[in-house]
């Protein structure tokens, strides 16, 4: 391996914030270009009047990725980050008299669901837990972890007792559908089907595999102190610890290419960096359109614009509150599923009736707890199509839609007093000038059939010395996920240069 090899990350996302601290803790000159003022990509916080509020990712679950990441650089996640478990993992309605928690305890949670929809329900849902274990334990060490799985690996990976697993957990069938077999009752397939929007999809159409998600979730989830940029600072903390140099406001144009491999970037002003290796954290698409430069676009497939994700229309807002007991995590749920991924993904528009999440942002610590009429800090959430490259929406769309969302909101007992000036609404017009070519999908492309996610990149583009990481890439979207990415990233750049 070249004895200091110099590696240019493009895009300061968590994915490649995790890519720095490796490779800068392996001896490698790191630099990290942000085209943003800040570093953190879709984790980002938004001033909504004179406060600051989360306006990305909010949901910190797979602390093992995070600890695994700090404790391999010689530090410790909870020396950086304050992290406060969650009994209560989310509160659901339908309306203001059908309300459902989930808890982390599968024993509580299965008994407020026998409350909610009868027995039945209950042992159906013990019955999911179960298969959503065996479905995580077979696909995490070799899908999950694996550098870039093929449908051959990944069986020859599992073994028999790991394919039995798998094949329990019926991949070529839709989540919607496995559902079925353990829900009678459409308002708890609804809730265990929105955890397929995790990855940006539809539960009508991506494989019941995703089911896995939910066992995640069960295995823990944190409320994370002063928030989740707060993940952000610490990662950036860490690179340049160990001597990664982080440049915001400054965007590559093009990645040079000397003797068919990676060999620098020139940036917006015409300063070029040379290196050994180059990391491109942003979208695959953007890649794969030129935006980097038509000599680097061959790198990976353009994906076609019917497979992306799923975009959003979100309010991050100050605002006093009253009326339904908010969680920190909160669903708000349509009647008509299958109409509103119809809405979003084959007429490409707004649903009429959408589902909404809301993430009350002083809520979840000990020490957290507004009263009712109280000032706090929300993001309400609802998904969009991923059209943000090809039309805005209208005015009379927009507030179509702002009118269901906080309309459900109040059919749910819940009055939110919004007020103009610290509100922050978030369209997929503006999700894609922050992440260009993607039309604003949040999560790369959809997880729609069986082999969807095997059409991911890897962390190896087709161009040596390029690599990737982010949530477009292998293993997906979600921020663990996207640290994953970036770890990948560095350790197939670290065996590629040693071996040359």
């Amino acid at each position: 391996m070249l004895r200091t090899p110099r590696v240019v990350i493009i895009g300061a996302g968590v994915g490649g914030l995790a890519a720095a601290i490796d490779l800068a803790r392996r001896g490698a000159a790191v630099t990290l270009l942000e085209r943003q003022a800040r570093p953190g990509g879709k984790v980002r916080q938004l001033a909504a009047g004179a406060t600051g509020i989360d306006g990305g990712p909010t949901v910190f679950t797979m602390r093992w990725v995070f600890e695994s990441l700090f404790a391999d650089a010689g530090s410790a996640l909870a020396d950086h980050l304050t992290l406060h478990p969650l009994d209560l993992l989310a509160r659901h309605a339908w309306s203001e008299s059908e309300r459902l928690d989930l808890f982390a305890d599968v024993g509580r949670t299965a008994d407020a669901i026998g409350d909610f929809a009868g027995r039945a329900a209950a042992e159906g849902y013990r019955a999911f837990c179960a298969r959503a274990a065996r479905v995580y334990d077979a696909l995490e060490p070799a899908f999950i972890s694996a550098e870039r799985p093929s449908v051959l690996s990944l069986v020859g990976g599992m073994g028999l007792r790991g394919l039995s697993a798998l094949l329990a957990g019926s991949p070529f069938a839709t989540l919607w559908h496995a559902l079925r077999e353990h829900f009678p009752d459409a308002r708890l397939r609804q809730l265990f089907g929105r955890y397929a929007t995790y990855s940006g999809s539809s539960p009508f159409q991506s494989p019941a595999t995703l089911m896995l998600i939910a066992h995640v979730e069960r295995r823990g989830v944190w409320a994370v102190g002063g928030g989740m940029y707060r993940l952000v600072e610490a990662l950036a903390d860490l690179a340049a610890r160990h001597g990664a140099v982080l440049r915001c406001g400054t965007p590559v144009t093009e990645i040079l290419l000397a003797r068919g491999q990676a060999g620098g970037v020139r940036l917006a002003d015409g300063e070029t960096l040379a290196a050994d290796a180059v990391v491109v954290n942003a979208d695959a698409a953007a890649l794969a359109e030129g935006l980097f430069g038509p000599g680097a676009s061959h790198a990976v497939r353009l994906p076609e614009a019917g497979e992306r994700s799923l975009s959003a229309m979100t309010w991050a807002l100050s605002a006093p509150t009253s009326g339904f007991p908010l969680a920190r995590h909160n669903v708000f749920f349509a009647r008509d599923y299958a109409a509103e991924f119809d809405a979003i993904f084959r007429r490409r528009e707004l649903p009429a009736q959408p589902t909404v999440y809301v993430c009350a942002q002083d809520r979840g610590a000990p020490d957290q707890a507004p009263g009712d009429g109280a000032q706090e800090r929300l993001l309400v959430l609802v998904n969009a199509p991923a059209i943000g490259d090809r039309r805005e929406f209208t005015a009379t769309e927009m507030e179509q839609c702002t009118n269901a969302a906080f309309g459900l909101l109040a059919d749910c007992g819940l009055a939110v007093r919004r007020r103009p000036e610290a509100t922050v609404l978030t369209t997929p017009v503006e999700f894609e000038s922050l992440f260009p070519a993607t039309g604003g999908a949040l999560y790369g492309q959809a997880v729609h059939g069986a082999m969807a996610a095997f059409r991911r990149p890897g962390s190896r583009s087709a161009i040596p010395r390029l690599y990737l990481a982010g949530g477009s890439v292998h293993p997906g979207p979600g921020v663990p996920m996207a640290v994953l990415s970036g770890r990948l990233a560095a350790a197939s750049l670290l065996q590629d240069l040693t071996s040359a």
